[in-house]
């Protein structure tokens, strides 16, 4: 079954939290697709992880690369998994793709200090849970962890 993690975020951003949770899904070993919604933020991204940490390395991607179905992580816009990837990343109000369901995860990062992007939230929440997919709630504490909310 899929499981689908949407993490609030609230005075952060983006760039902040989305190197360690790629991190983390490379330690599990698995292959990871991050879908924005243009060019230009995909872009954005990328040269971010080349550069958000001078002691760290994300092997990465965008889905222009010849070989992208070699690339651990791969930066998208489409709805296609060029890389076989078990787990996406939801970034910018990205819609979810309607494979879904053949992802071990789904990782929605949303801004909620944008009214536009809680809505988008909540009705994807919402499509999730009429899917019969494992839905949680992630929100940072006030040292930054994130903890499971109910």
């Amino acid at each position: 079954m899929t499981e689908v993690l949407f993490y609030h975020l609230q005075n952060m951003t983006v760039e902040n939290v989305l190197p360690p949770l790629l991190e983390k899904s490379l330690e599990r070993g698995w292959r990871v697709v991050v879908q924005s919604t243009s060019p230009e933020r995909a872009d954005a991204l990328d040269a971010h992880l080349w550069t958000y940490r001078d002691d760290s390395f994300l092997p990465h991607a965008t889905w222009r690369v010849n070989d992208v179905a070699e690339q651990p992580i791969v930066l998208a816009i489409e709805a296609d998994n060029p890389n076989g990837a078990n787990v996406r990343f939801l970034v910018d109000s990205a819609a979810l793709p309607e494979d879904a369901g053949g992802y071990e995860r789904m990782v929605l990062l949303f801004n909620g200090d944008d009214p536009d992007a809680l809505a988008m939230a909540r009705s994807t929440w919402t499509d999730c849970k009429a899917r019969g997919f494992e839905v949680t709630y992630w929100q940072a504490d006030e040292r930054g962890r994130w903890q499971r909310r109910n």
